[in-house]
């Protein structure tokens, strides 16, 4: 068989994805922490010092492999064409690579593939692709997309609005920041049972707070193990606001991820209950795994 060895790797607002793929088997599956976002706004240009820990990426990616595709996403689309021109001519040098900017909706689209494309479910269900700098809604039933709903504002929007979120008790409450939620999202319109989780890793969340979670006996699939009843999550996402935040970081092995993670839980909470959803879906799933095939195909 000719190996079909190639590498993802998706720049977000807050954390950057790889993985790499050979014959569909996962050799890499990592998140770094590069704050490109927060660091953006303070000179509007994208931070040197974020760049090369984007460079660290690149290089150990390729350890295994050339075959690298980079994509950009929310922060990316903020950049002008000479600033992203400027990048993409250093990454040629060094890498022989440039990043292509993915549109918000090509995002969404690719996300929300890699949920529902390999499940046997065919009620309505809602896919959230939650970010630091953007969040949307893809509403699917049957495996067809039948509503959208696209937000110009991630977790790192909401963190910078209650900045104590990231301190180990924050001085805000849940419903303080439930209801500024609510200002911002607004026009759901569709309900949903079931609510799947994506855009980042939201397992990484509920296994270092230690808490726990129930098989999804709503349908199989290897990506989506697990589920919760809203009431179980209710409980949960409130809990994230008074818990210590520095017990769960020490968990960890990635301490900043969880600079985001309160503000990610109330986004959620919010959404589950303007679906009316009864079940809340956490995975890891990215926009990699909607990728992954069409990329495949294109290297044999």
């Amino acid at each position: 068989m000719k190996k079909n060895k190639f590498a993802i790797i998706e720049i977000g607002s807050n954390n950057t994805k790889t993985h790499v793929y050979e014959n569909d088997k996962v050799l890499c599956d990592s998140t770094t922490t590069i704050e490109l976002k927060k660091n953006y706004a303070k000179k509007e240009k994208i931070d040197a010092d974020d760049l090369n820990k984007l460079y660290k990426v690149i290089e150990q990616v390729k350890n295994y492999t050339d075959n690298i595709h980079v994509y950009g996403c929310s922060i990316f689309r903020k950049l002008s064409e000479k600033e992203l021109n400027t990048i993409n001519k250093d990454l040629k040098d060094k890498f022989n690579l440039e990043v292509e900017v993915v549109s918000q909706e090509k995002e969404a689209e690719y996300t929300a593939i890699g949920c529902y494309n390999d499940i046997d479910y065919n009620d309505t269900i809602c896919v959230f692709i939650g970010g630091g700098g953007s969040t949307e809604l893809i509403f699917v039933k049957n495996k067809k997309i039948i509503d959208k709903n696209y937000y110009n504002f991630g977790v790192v929007d909401i963190t910078k609005k209650f900045p104590s979120l990231k301190d180990d008790k924050p001085t805000c409450t849940f419903d303080e920041v439930y209801n500024y939620i609510s200002t911002l999202i607004t026009d759901i319109k569709q309900t949903a049972d079931i609510l799947i989780l994506a855009g980042g890793d939201h397992l990484y969340w509920y296994n270092n707070a230690e808490y726990k979670l129930e098989k999804n006996t709503l349908y199989k699939n290897q990506n989506q193990p697990y589920m919760l009843t809203r009431e179980q999550s209710d409980k949960y996402d409130k809990d994230a606001l008074v818990t210590s935040l520095n017990r769960i970081r020490n968990n960890s092995d990635n301490p900043v991820w969880f600079d985001g993670s309160r503000a990610m839980k109330v986004i959620t909470n919010y959404i589950s209950h303007k679906l009316s959803a009864k079940y809340i879906i956490p995975t890891r799933i990215n926009m990699e795994d909607g990728l992954k095939d069409s990329i495949s195909k294109e290297n044999k």
